[in-house]
């Protein structure tokens, strides 16, 4: 049986498994959203089984998570990538093309708020990939540093013998 890193992004595991992720978050976001309107109405006892409930599927949610982007495959530039795809992909097709639909259909409050999200994701890719950059950036200058602080402690040591050798 193959492990789900040996499977295409286009098998039906994997497509199951993203299916299965987004039900599991947009369970937990509704039941967060759920608490928020019982407690409003005066349900604290509610929206606590709510939130609980909710956290619930967060941990399912993760689980499905660790099989899509198992973490012997993960870096923190692959993390940053796959983020900011994720944000360009809402911005450049998802939310214009569900924006486009409302429209079409009169919903001009979805319009308005695709429209918002597609900007609000195009600000989130734009951090993402400034992030990155300092992450790359960074890891050159820790790189210089390790090499600097490896070539200062080679002298020190060879200091060291040459006066333990006197």
């Amino acid at each position: 049986m193959k492990d789900t890193k040996e499977m295409t992004n286009n098998s039906q595991t994997i497509k199951n498994l993203e299916a299965a992720f987004a039900g599991e978050a947009m369970a937990n976001r509704k039941y967060l959203y759920f608490a928020k309107l019982a407690r409003e109405l005066g349900h604290e006892d509610v929206a606590a089984l709510f939130e609980d409930i909710a956290q619930q599927e967060t941990g399912h949610a993760f689980a499905h998570l660790q099989l899509l982007f198992p973490k012997d495959g993960m870096t923190v530039e692959k993390l940053l990538e796959l983020a900011r795809d994720g944000e360009l992909y809402e911005t450049n097709h998802m939310y214009p093309e569900f924006e486009q639909t409302a429209r079409q259909e009169g919903a001009e409050s979805a319009v308005a708020e695709f429209k918002e999200q597609a900007t609000e994701s195009a600000v989130h890719a734009t951090i993402f990939q400034k992030a990155a950059q300092r992450f790359k950036a960074l890891g050159k200058v820790e790189a210089l540093h390790a090499a600097e602080y490896a070539d200062a402690l080679k002298r020190v040591q060879q200091g060291m013998s040459l006066k333990t050798a006197s």
